[in-house]
Protein backbone atom coordinates (compact mmCIF):
# COMPACT_ATOMS: atom_id res chain seq x y z
CA UNK A 1 0.00 0.00 0.00
CA UNK A 2 1.39 3.47 -0.86
CA UNK A 3 2.83 5.43 2.05
CA UNK A 4 1.79 9.07 2.36
CA UNK A 5 4.89 11.22 2.88
CA UNK A 6 3.39 14.72 2.71
CA UNK A 7 0.12 16.60 2.27
CA UNK A 8 -0.33 19.97 0.57
CA UNK A 9 -3.18 22.34 -0.15
CA UNK A 10 -3.35 22.47 -3.98
CA UNK A 11 -5.14 25.83 -3.86
CA UNK A 12 -1.90 27.46 -2.71
CA UNK A 13 -0.23 26.78 -6.08
CA UNK A 14 -0.45 29.51 -8.70
CA UNK A 15 1.15 29.80 -12.12
CA UNK A 16 1.54 32.54 -14.71
CA UNK A 17 0.73 32.95 -18.36
CA UNK A 18 3.63 33.92 -20.59
CA UNK A 19 4.40 36.14 -23.51
CA UNK A 20 7.12 34.54 -25.62
CA UNK A 21 9.15 36.04 -28.45
CA UNK A 22 11.52 33.90 -30.49
CA UNK A 23 14.08 34.44 -33.22
CA UNK A 24 16.44 31.99 -34.89
CA UNK A 25 19.10 32.83 -32.27
CA UNK A 26 17.23 33.20 -28.95
CA UNK A 27 13.95 33.01 -27.07
CA UNK A 28 12.63 35.47 -24.47
CA UNK A 29 9.68 34.94 -22.13
CA UNK A 30 8.00 37.00 -19.43
CA UNK A 31 5.01 36.57 -17.14
CA UNK A 32 1.79 38.39 -18.01
CA UNK A 33 -1.58 38.85 -16.33
CA UNK A 34 -2.71 37.73 -12.90
CA UNK A 35 -1.54 34.46 -11.34
CA UNK A 36 -3.64 31.41 -12.26
CA UNK A 37 -4.89 28.61 -10.03
CA UNK A 38 -4.01 25.06 -11.08
CA UNK A 39 -7.48 24.54 -12.54
CA UNK A 40 -7.25 27.79 -14.49
CA UNK A 41 -3.82 26.71 -15.77
CA UNK A 42 -5.22 23.41 -17.06
CA UNK A 43 -8.11 25.23 -18.75
CA UNK A 44 -5.60 27.42 -20.61
CA UNK A 45 -3.55 24.46 -21.86
CA UNK A 46 -5.28 24.06 -25.23
CA UNK A 47 -3.70 23.41 -28.61
CA UNK A 48 -2.39 26.38 -30.58
CA UNK A 49 -0.81 26.82 -33.99
CA UNK A 50 2.43 28.70 -34.70
CA UNK A 51 3.17 28.90 -38.45
CA UNK A 52 6.89 29.80 -38.22
CA UNK A 53 8.99 27.49 -36.04
CA UNK A 54 11.88 29.97 -35.71
CA UNK A 55 10.33 33.43 -35.40
CA UNK A 56 7.10 34.19 -33.53
CA UNK A 57 5.43 36.09 -30.70
CA UNK A 58 2.77 34.20 -28.78
CA UNK A 59 0.93 34.02 -25.45
CA UNK A 60 1.23 30.69 -23.65
CA UNK A 61 -0.58 29.03 -20.75
CA UNK A 62 2.36 28.33 -18.45
CA UNK A 63 6.04 27.59 -17.91
CA UNK A 64 7.28 24.09 -17.11
CA UNK A 65 10.71 22.70 -16.29
CA UNK A 66 12.29 19.30 -16.90
CA UNK A 67 15.60 17.81 -15.80
CA UNK A 68 17.50 15.41 -18.03
CA UNK A 69 19.32 13.85 -15.11
CA UNK A 70 22.43 11.79 -15.83
CA UNK A 71 23.30 9.38 -13.01
CA UNK A 72 26.77 7.90 -12.75
CA UNK A 73 26.58 4.36 -11.30
CA UNK A 74 29.44 1.85 -11.14
CA UNK A 75 31.35 3.43 -13.98
CA UNK A 76 28.45 3.88 -16.38
CA UNK A 77 26.07 6.76 -17.12
CA UNK A 78 22.28 6.56 -17.16
CA UNK A 79 19.40 8.93 -17.80
CA UNK A 80 16.79 8.89 -15.03
CA UNK A 81 13.19 8.60 -16.28
CA UNK A 82 9.89 8.74 -14.39
CA UNK A 83 6.69 6.86 -15.16
CA UNK A 84 3.72 9.20 -14.98
CA UNK A 85 -0.01 8.72 -15.36
CA UNK A 86 -1.16 11.98 -16.95
CA UNK A 87 -4.80 12.43 -15.98
CA UNK A 88 -5.17 15.60 -18.06
CA UNK A 89 -4.05 13.73 -21.20
CA UNK A 90 -5.33 10.26 -20.41
CA UNK A 91 -2.07 8.39 -20.94
CA UNK A 92 0.91 6.80 -19.21
CA UNK A 93 4.41 7.80 -20.33
CA UNK A 94 8.02 7.76 -19.28
CA UNK A 95 9.23 11.32 -18.90
CA UNK A 96 12.05 13.40 -17.55
CA UNK A 97 11.77 14.68 -13.99
CA UNK A 98 9.52 17.70 -14.48
CA UNK A 99 6.93 20.03 -13.04
CA UNK A 100 5.03 23.31 -13.35
CA UNK A 101 6.84 26.51 -12.42
CA UNK A 102 4.91 28.51 -9.79
CA UNK A 103 4.25 32.18 -10.47
CA UNK A 104 6.79 33.42 -7.91
CA UNK A 105 9.62 31.42 -9.59
CA UNK A 106 9.03 32.26 -13.26
CA UNK A 107 12.32 34.20 -13.23
CA UNK A 108 14.07 31.40 -11.25
CA UNK A 109 13.16 28.20 -13.15
CA UNK A 110 16.36 26.42 -12.07
CA UNK A 111 15.12 26.62 -8.46
CA UNK A 112 11.93 24.81 -9.48
CA UNK A 113 13.95 22.20 -11.38
CA UNK A 114 16.07 21.44 -8.30
CA UNK A 115 12.92 21.23 -6.17
CA UNK A 116 11.48 18.69 -8.61
CA UNK A 117 14.60 16.52 -8.32
CA UNK A 118 14.31 16.60 -4.52
CA UNK A 119 10.59 15.75 -4.62
CA UNK A 120 10.45 13.16 -7.41
CA UNK A 121 13.75 11.29 -7.23
CA UNK A 122 14.44 9.50 -3.94
CA UNK A 123 17.76 7.75 -3.37
CA UNK A 124 17.72 5.15 -0.60
CA UNK A 125 20.77 3.54 1.01
CA UNK A 126 20.90 1.09 3.94
CA UNK A 127 21.97 4.02 6.18
CA UNK A 128 19.11 6.30 5.12
CA UNK A 129 17.97 8.59 2.30
CA UNK A 130 20.34 10.92 0.47
CA UNK A 131 19.85 14.66 0.35
CA UNK A 132 21.48 16.68 -2.41
CA UNK A 133 23.46 19.77 -3.20
CA UNK A 134 23.86 21.93 -6.35
CA UNK A 135 27.04 24.04 -6.16
CA UNK A 136 26.59 26.03 -2.91
CA UNK A 137 22.84 25.38 -2.69
CA UNK A 138 21.38 22.56 -0.62
CA UNK A 139 18.35 20.92 -2.15
CA UNK A 140 15.28 20.82 0.10
CA UNK A 141 14.41 17.64 2.01
CA UNK A 142 10.64 17.73 1.45
CA UNK A 143 9.90 14.50 3.34
CA UNK A 144 12.03 15.20 6.42
CA UNK A 145 9.07 14.46 8.69
CA UNK A 146 8.59 10.97 7.22
CA UNK A 147 12.01 9.78 6.05
CA UNK A 148 15.42 9.60 7.72
CA UNK A 149 17.90 11.54 5.60
CA UNK A 150 21.62 10.86 6.07
CA UNK A 151 23.38 13.65 7.96
CA UNK A 152 26.94 13.38 6.68
CA UNK A 153 26.56 12.14 3.11
CA UNK A 154 24.83 13.66 0.07
CA UNK A 155 24.71 13.53 -3.70
CA UNK A 156 25.99 16.39 -5.87
CA UNK A 157 24.30 17.97 -8.87
CA UNK A 158 26.18 19.90 -11.54
CA UNK A 159 25.17 21.49 -14.84
CA UNK A 160 26.31 19.83 -18.06
CA UNK A 161 26.96 21.80 -21.24
CA UNK A 162 23.85 23.74 -22.13
CA UNK A 163 21.90 24.31 -25.33
CA UNK A 164 23.43 26.33 -28.16
CA UNK A 165 20.65 28.93 -28.29
CA UNK A 166 20.09 31.46 -25.52
CA UNK A 167 16.96 31.71 -23.38
CA UNK A 168 16.05 34.90 -21.52
CA UNK A 169 13.48 35.74 -18.87
CA UNK A 170 12.93 39.38 -19.74
CA UNK A 171 16.40 40.94 -19.71
CA UNK A 172 17.83 38.10 -17.60
CA UNK A 173 19.85 35.47 -19.46
CA UNK A 174 19.48 31.94 -18.05
CA UNK A 175 23.10 31.01 -17.37
CA UNK A 176 22.64 27.22 -17.33
CA UNK A 177 21.42 27.44 -20.96
CA UNK A 178 18.42 25.08 -20.76
CA UNK A 179 16.97 23.68 -23.95
CA UNK A 180 13.65 25.37 -24.65
CA UNK A 181 10.62 24.33 -26.68
CA UNK A 182 7.04 25.49 -27.11
CA UNK A 183 4.68 22.52 -26.86
CA UNK A 184 1.83 23.30 -29.23
CA UNK A 185 -0.77 20.76 -27.93
CA UNK A 186 -0.66 22.33 -24.44
CA UNK A 187 0.33 25.93 -25.31
CA UNK A 188 3.22 25.77 -22.86
CA UNK A 189 6.90 26.65 -22.72
CA UNK A 190 9.20 23.95 -21.41
CA UNK A 191 12.79 24.44 -20.21
CA UNK A 192 14.98 21.32 -20.06
CA UNK A 193 18.01 21.45 -17.76
CA UNK A 194 20.88 19.03 -18.37
CA UNK A 195 22.22 18.01 -14.93
CA UNK A 196 24.59 15.32 -13.67
CA UNK A 197 24.19 13.48 -10.37
CA UNK A 198 27.29 12.17 -8.59
CA UNK A 199 26.87 9.80 -5.67
CA UNK A 200 29.07 9.65 -2.56
CA UNK A 201 31.95 7.24 -3.09
CA UNK A 202 30.91 5.02 -0.19
CA UNK A 203 27.47 4.25 -1.66
CA UNK A 204 27.39 0.64 -2.87
CA UNK A 205 23.77 -0.33 -2.24
CA UNK A 206 21.27 2.06 -3.80
CA UNK A 207 17.56 1.98 -4.61
CA UNK A 208 15.76 4.55 -6.77
CA UNK A 209 12.16 5.36 -5.91
CA UNK A 210 9.67 7.88 -7.22
CA UNK A 211 7.14 9.89 -5.20
CA UNK A 212 3.80 10.30 -6.93
CA UNK A 213 1.52 13.29 -6.30
CA UNK A 214 -2.24 13.11 -6.66
CA UNK A 215 -5.16 15.25 -5.50
CA UNK A 216 -7.45 13.15 -3.28
CA UNK A 217 -10.36 14.64 -1.31
CA UNK A 218 -9.09 18.16 -1.88
CA UNK A 219 -5.53 17.44 -0.73
CA UNK A 220 -2.38 16.96 -2.80
CA UNK A 221 -0.84 13.76 -1.45
CA UNK A 222 2.80 12.77 -2.01
CA UNK A 223 2.91 8.95 -1.90
CA UNK A 224 5.68 6.37 -2.00
CA UNK A 225 4.85 2.92 -3.41
CA UNK A 226 7.72 0.45 -3.08
CA UNK A 227 5.90 -2.08 -5.26
CA UNK A 228 5.97 0.40 -8.15
CA UNK A 229 9.28 2.28 -7.92
CA UNK A 230 8.42 4.15 -11.16
CA UNK A 231 12.02 5.40 -11.61
CA UNK A 232 13.91 3.91 -14.53
CA UNK A 233 17.46 4.07 -15.87
CA UNK A 234 18.25 4.40 -19.56
CA UNK A 235 21.90 3.38 -20.13
CA UNK A 236 24.14 5.60 -22.23
CA UNK A 237 26.99 4.46 -24.46
CA UNK A 238 29.46 7.24 -25.31
CA UNK A 239 26.72 9.69 -24.31
CA UNK A 240 24.13 8.11 -26.63
CA UNK A 241 21.01 6.31 -25.27
CA UNK A 242 20.81 2.54 -25.80
CA UNK A 243 17.70 0.39 -26.25
CA UNK A 244 17.73 -0.93 -22.66
CA UNK A 245 15.57 0.10 -19.72
CA UNK A 246 16.44 -0.82 -16.13
CA UNK A 247 15.44 -0.36 -12.51
CA UNK A 248 17.87 -0.13 -9.58
CA UNK A 249 17.01 -1.88 -6.30
CA UNK A 250 19.42 -2.48 -3.44
CA UNK A 251 22.39 -1.95 -5.71
CA UNK A 252 21.21 -4.40 -8.37
CA UNK A 253 20.09 -3.49 -11.89
CA UNK A 254 17.00 -5.25 -13.23
CA UNK A 255 15.67 -5.18 -16.82
CA UNK A 256 12.30 -3.48 -17.37
CA UNK A 257 9.87 -4.17 -20.18
CA UNK A 258 9.55 -1.65 -23.03
CA UNK A 259 6.56 -3.37 -24.63
CA UNK A 260 3.89 -0.83 -25.57
CA UNK A 261 5.92 1.93 -23.97
CA UNK A 262 5.40 5.62 -24.74
CA UNK A 263 7.73 8.53 -23.99
CA UNK A 264 6.65 12.10 -23.28
CA UNK A 265 6.81 14.88 -25.85
CA UNK A 266 10.31 15.98 -24.76
CA UNK A 267 11.62 12.93 -26.67
CA UNK A 268 9.68 13.78 -29.83
CA UNK A 269 11.19 15.64 -32.77
CA UNK A 270 11.72 19.38 -32.29
CA UNK A 271 11.32 21.75 -35.24
CA UNK A 272 13.03 25.03 -34.46
CA UNK A 273 11.49 26.03 -31.13
CA UNK A 274 8.38 23.86 -31.58
CA UNK A 275 7.30 20.37 -30.52
CA UNK A 276 4.05 19.23 -32.11
CA UNK A 277 3.54 15.74 -30.66
CA UNK A 278 1.83 14.74 -27.38
CA UNK A 279 4.07 11.67 -26.99
CA UNK A 280 6.19 9.24 -29.00
CA UNK A 281 6.33 5.44 -29.02
CA UNK A 282 9.50 3.94 -27.58
CA UNK A 283 10.14 1.97 -30.78
CA UNK A 284 9.70 5.10 -32.93
CA UNK A 285 12.09 7.05 -30.73
CA UNK A 286 14.61 4.21 -30.93
CA UNK A 287 14.32 4.31 -34.74
CA UNK A 288 15.02 8.06 -34.66
CA UNK A 289 18.08 7.43 -32.49
CA UNK A 290 19.44 4.88 -34.96
CA UNK A 291 18.81 7.28 -37.85
CA UNK A 292 20.73 9.98 -35.98
CA UNK A 293 23.68 7.63 -35.45
CA UNK A 294 23.70 6.71 -39.14
CA UNK A 295 23.77 10.39 -40.17
CA UNK A 296 26.65 11.10 -37.78
CA UNK A 297 28.67 8.24 -39.26
CA UNK A 298 27.94 9.47 -42.79
CA UNK A 299 29.27 12.94 -41.91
Amino acid sequence: MPRILARKDPSLFTSSQLFVEASAESLTYQAIGMPLSFKQLLDKRKAIDVPDSQRFAVELANLGVSVRLTLSWQGRDYWVLVRQRRADRGDVVLKLISGYVPSHEVNLPLHTALQEVAEECLLETPEGWLSGRFADTWLPTPYQASLRYRQHSHFSLSALSGAARQVHCGALRLLERPRAYVHLPTASLQLVYDLRLELPKEVRQLSLLHVDEEVIDGQLLARLNRRRPDLFLLPLQHGVPTNELLTLKQGQLHPASTRGLWLSESFAAQDGWLVREERIRWRDWQAQQQLGKTRQKAV
